[in-house]
């Protein structure tokens, strides 16, 4: 597979969806409004693997014809949901993670300290040094405790592979 995989995923896979956010790849993740032909057709048109636990959408004749690729996820928990897609895709677990917003999916961008000054808790801003910005969301990312809790992560991730 490509190194710039992009993925869509159902509501089903919402939690692996931030999860491959948090690596880095392009990951859409539809509302629970979208119906299966709004999924498929999205990732014909854009080029997504689709990543659901919902075995009608593999025997769509796109998706069986090849014409879009497709991961049944086998597991309820997310982080074998993810350790699967890592798998069998052999994605890189480390090289790109943590420059997507897991929120909205947009690139994050730098921002200087002053730049975020009344965006991030008082704490935050005095003990940071280094903070990325979602564009879109404008959310702010810094390298706090629950950062350090997902690297563990990815590292562990990438190890495995």
């Amino acid at each position: 597979m490509t190194p710039d995989l992009k993925f869509i995923a159902d509501t089903n896979v919402g939690r692996l969806a931030k999860w491959l956010r948090v690596l880095g790849y392009d990951t859409l993740m539809l509302d629970t409004h979208s119906d299966d032909n709004h999924l498929v057709r999205l990732a014909f048109e854009q080029g997504r693997v689709i990543l659901t636990k919902d075995s009608h959408i593999l025997r769509r004749r796109i998706v069986t014809e090849g014409h879009v690729h497709a991961v049944f996820i086998q597991d309820d928990d997310v982080d074998s949901q993810l350790r699967q897609v890592v798998s069998a895709l052999g994605l890189d677990a480390d090289i790109r993670a943590f420059s997507r917003c897991i929120e909205c999916n947009h690139t994050l961008e730098p921002r200087a300290r002053d730049q975020v000054e009344g965006q991030v808790p008082p704490y935050v801003f005095r003990t940071q040094q280094e903070f990325a910005q979602c564009p879109q969301c404008q959310r702010v990312y810094w390298q706090g405790t629950h950062w350090q809790r997902m690297r563990r992560e990815v590292e562990s991730l990438a190890k495995a592979k």
